[in-house]
């Protein structure tokens, strides 16, 4: 389907019924003081706890709103200063020494000090952690209080990431006062309180007047969960809603471009958007049969029919932004008789039976359809079922029970997933795994680069999964509101920089 073909049947069947809508909402008054922002969000969070949880949702809420870590990742993807105000490394590259800001308090008036940080840290990387990105904390020998404004924290090798990690939702801070609640009522030192949850609904926050650094411009914010794409597009055309940063209605946005209302910002993310396949699983343990299925699949046709052309096609589970990233899209071409040729040697000439679990996120849901369509032309009927994201984080990624599956993998660098054990893809090499400890202990970034390519090209030729596009972040909301972020290099919706221009 041709972008311009779509763009003028959009606009010739929606531009009456928009011209309506706009007429009966009306401007907003000039005169009115703006201190409140609703945001719009498809998935509900299963709770508010970014250091207990995989799934993005959390950190689109909590992360530099209610929680913050030592260090923060910019809107612009670089590392900057948070509750550290800065930090020093040893000549040897083992010990890291974070000085932190003073006068911070969690929302509940328990003082920040040096032991929250140890306290955090060392929970983290405990043997009973729950925390999703625990290898964040793999190098941490030990983490030592100097004085209630100073940790170090000691490595047994060097991390040339280290401040990259720690900038990650999972690596925020937390009062040992308030952690076992922080699921239903977050405490965090963040520009905004936790207000209330209204489970299926909204999640409200407002400005603690109490934060250390500079104060919002925002007194009061709410995540309002919209999954249905229509009601969506109706909530944002209304006005009902003042944004929605991950808009879920690709084929709308044209419209919404021809509206001077709105601001639409087409930007990027971190987000990999695979057909995850279970290597330990049926005729997926083959790899000539995830060779086959990777040659099976239209990801251009993919990208225009269920994204409406907003996508990038990727070869391997990597931003392509990032410069490290190596093209390897021309490794899978889409060849129907190439992936016949390879079930057939794997034993499989008809074809096979299997599950394709798709969460609600448009992506999956109307990327599945298409996939199942592709697969079937080789013979691999897929019997698609619906489930609810938490469904989805409890079948396919904590038990891994499921054959196929669509997710978009939003964390930042995050090809290290693959080296996990018990990971919910079930892929093992022992080559990877060498890849990424060798990784982790090399700060020169010519090597890392050259590491990662290694990396990228190992698991591409492995065909653990297919790598279907590079998720787009299409935001549109009210062109009075500024600050949001355009691109995502971070799961999140920081509003501490958001307000609404003189209208």
């Amino acid at each position: 389907m041709h972008a311009n073909s779509l763009k003028s049947r959009l606009l010739c069947l929606a531009g009456g019924a928009a011209l309506t809508v706009a007429a009966l909402v009306g401007a907003q008054s000039s005169a009115e003081a703006k201190s409140s922002l609703s945001l719009g969000m498809v998935l509900e969070p299963p709770h508010l706890d970014a250091t207990a949880g995989a799934a993005a949702a959390i950190d689109e809420v909590v992360y530099q709103n209610i929680f913050q870590g030592l260090t923060r990742i910019g809107a612009d993807g670089s590392v900057l200063p948070s509750l550290a105000k800065s930090w020093d490394v040893s000549d040897d590259g083992l010990t890291y020494r974070f000085h932190l800001n003073t006068g911070v308090v969690f929302h509940d008036g328990t003082p920040f000090s040096a032991q929250d940080v140890k306290f955090s840290f060392d929970r983290a990387r405990s043997e009973d952690s729950v925390n999703a990105q625990k290898p964040l904390f793999s190098a941490i020998e030990e983490v030592v209080v100097v004085d209630p404004d100073t940790v170090d924290i000691k490595l047994n090798t060097p991390s040339g990431n280290l401040t990259y990690n720690l900038a990650w939702g999972d690596a925020i801070i937390v009062s040992a006062k308030s952690v076992d609640t922080n699921k239903t009522h977050p405490v965090g030192t963040g520009p905004f309180k936790f207000d209330r949850w209204m489970k299926g609904q909204e999640i409200r926050v407002s400005r603690f007047d109490k934060y250390w650094g500079d104060q919002p411009k925002l007194e009061q914010a709410s995540f309002r969960i919209i999954s249905d794409p229509n009601a969506a597009f109706a909530a944002m055309i209304s006005g009902d809603l003042d944004a929605f940063p991950l808009f879920p209605t690709p084929e709308t946005i044209v419209q919404f471009q021809a509206d001077p209302r709105f601001e639409v910002a087409i930007g990027t993310t971190e987000g990999e958007t695979i057909l995850a396949m279970n290597n330990a699983r049926g005729p997926l343990k083959n790899k000539l049969v995830r060779q086959a299925i990777s040659h099976a699949i239209d990801k251009q046709a993919l990208i225009d029919g269920a994204m409406f052309g907003f996508g990038t096609p990727i070869g391997t589970h990597f931003a392509p932004h990032h410069p490290a990233y190596t093209d390897l899209t021309g490794l899978y071409p889409y060849d129907l008789a190439k992936a016949k040729e390879l079930l057939t040697e794997a034993g499989y000439p008809d074809g096979f039976s299997a599950t394709l679990k798709l969460p609600p996120p448009t992506y999956a849901r109307r990327g599945g359809e298409l996939i199942a369509s592709d697969l079937k032309k080789i013979g691999i009927d897929l019997k698609i079922i619906p489930v609810e994201w938490a469904q989805w984080l409890s079948e396919v990624y904590k038990e891994t029970n499921y054959d196929f599956t669509i997710v978009s993998h939003v964390e930042p660098m995050d090809i290290g997933i693959y080296g996990r054990e018990n990971y919910y893809f079930n892929y093992h090499s022992e080559a990877f795994t060498k890849l990424i400890e060798q990784l982790n202990v090399t700060a020169d970034d010519a090597q890392r680069n050259e590491l990662l390519v290694q990396a990228q090209k190992l698991i591409t030729d492995d065909a653990v999964n297919v790598y279907l596009f590079q998720l787009a972040k299409s935001g549109v909301w009210n062109a009075n509101v500024k600050g949001l972020w355009i691109n995502a290099p971070m799961p999140s919706n920081d509003l501490s920089q958001v307000y609404w221009a003189n209208e």
